[in-house]
């Protein structure tokens, strides 16, 4: 007979990378947790883990043991919140986002989300989109709110909004008489861009290529405020969200540029771990598509920091 003892050895040696985070996670020596993962092994006739490495990597029949163990360990807890008698049962719930959207209307989908769901504490994590992707297959985080560049077969995707994006750059730094630029001009210029690791920094470098350009000089930072300083102090032509620089527009640091064609909107979503949808998680997406809007900063809310944590 399959003991909880005995899936939680196995999900915590994967999810800790080996043994010994595991045994220190469930409170016991290596060799109770080895025991325990040989016990499974000899329940399902096959070897779980693959001995000839250093690291603690899955066979084949370790994968399907493990999804298992992810499973009914997951239905523990939910049953177990279930049987609390009184309110909805505290939940922390780790969301990650990127800087434009905590700028934007990170503040009123917090408040949404305290509003929905009392029970609810929010660890909000600001990051990369890349960065984001790791945490959430690792699950560190629950719920990711990135440009659509993530799409995986592990992953459900919902689309959230869409981010504006134009041509920018220290007033007087590129030459066009009032009048429109093609976009071939652009690449005669130092480009300051997000890099790999940014889902927009993807989607520019995408479509960039897609008309047969490559910048000659590029400055790379995975930095928004970063290369809003960078663009305002002359050092290059940059691609921002108007609303996290217009008050600068305003005073005549920055000017928008006016190219064709266009700058394609960056599509955003918000991405989930399939084996780890709930009817929260189906609310917080829900929410998210509601309240999503890049067009102001920092959009106001009454109950933000009530009960949040920065990561």
């Amino acid at each position: 007979m399959v003991t909880f003892k005995q899936l939680e050895a196995i999900y915590w040696v994967v999810r800790l990378g080996g043994f010994s985070g595991a045994s220190q996670k469930l409170h016991t020596t290596q060799s109770a947790v080895s025991k325990r993962v040989q016990e499974l092994e000899a329940l399902f006739h096959a070897p779980l883990f693959d001995r000839s490495l250093r690291t603690a990597r899955l066979t084949s029949k370790g994968e399907e043991v493990f999804a298992l163990a992810d499973r009914l360990l997951q239905g523990r807890e939910e049953l177990m919140r279930g049987a609390l008698e009184s309110g909805e049962p505290e939940r922390r719930l780790r969301i990650g986002v990127t800087e434009v959207t905590a700028m934007t209307w990170l503040p009123r989908f917090v408040e949404r989300i305290y509003q929905a769901h009392p029970g609810v504490i929010i660890d909000p994590e600001v990051d990369t989109g890349s960065r984001l992707r790791d945490k959430l297959l690792a699950s560190e985080i629950d719920l990711m709110i990135v440009a659509d560049t993530f799409r995986e077969e592990r992953f459900k995707v919902s689309p959230v909004g869409k981010l504006r994006l134009r041509w920018m750059c220290k007033p007087g730094l590129v030459a066009h008489g009032g009048k429109p630029l093609k976009v071939q001009a652009m690449a005669d210029y130092r480009i300051l861009t997000q890099g790999p690791q940014s889902g927009t920094g993807i989607l520019f470098h995408d479509w960039f290529q897609s008309h047969g350009l490559k910048a000659a000089d590029l400055v790379v930072s995975n930095s928004l405020i970063a290369l809003i300083g960078l663009t305002v102090s002359g050092f290059g032509v940059s691609y921002l969200p108007p609303a996290a620089v217009q008050n600068l527009v305003g005073q005549g640091l920055l000017e928008v540029l006016q190219v064709r064609p266009a700058l394609p909107d960056a599509p955003y979503a918000a991405v989930i771990r399939r084996d780890q949808r709930s009817s929260l998680m189906a609310s917080v997406v829900r929410l998210a598509q509601e309240t999503c809007d890049f067009t102001r900063l920092y959009q106001t809310a009454t109950a933000v920091g009530r009960r949040s944590s920065l990561s």
